[in-house]
């Protein structure tokens, strides 16, 4: 998990323009800055390249945080 999340920070360090991000199992849309629709929508596409996996739109919508994120991702990764 702490890898996934590891690797997860560089890619929302360049989303979201913040060099200095240190990204936690908390963070969401609402308590990171820069974090708007539009760059949801770029983190995905960054996330979803950079892993090799694709996010289904019902899933996205279930997710709360930075945390459910890396969990689905976890499974979709250990489906591989």
């Amino acid at each position: 998990m702490a890898d996934i999340l590891s690797q997860l920070e560089p890619i929302f360090r360049d989303v979201l323009d913040n060099p200095t991000l240190r990204l936690t199992r908390e963070a969401n849309a609402s308590n990171t800055e820069g974090w708007d629709s539009l760059a949801h929508i770029n983190l995905i596409s960054s996330i979803e390249q950079h892993f090799g996996i694709s996010f289904d739109l019902g899933e996205l919508e279930r997710l709360v945080d930075v945390g459910q994120m890396a969990d689905l991702m976890e499974q979709k990764l250990a489906a591989l």
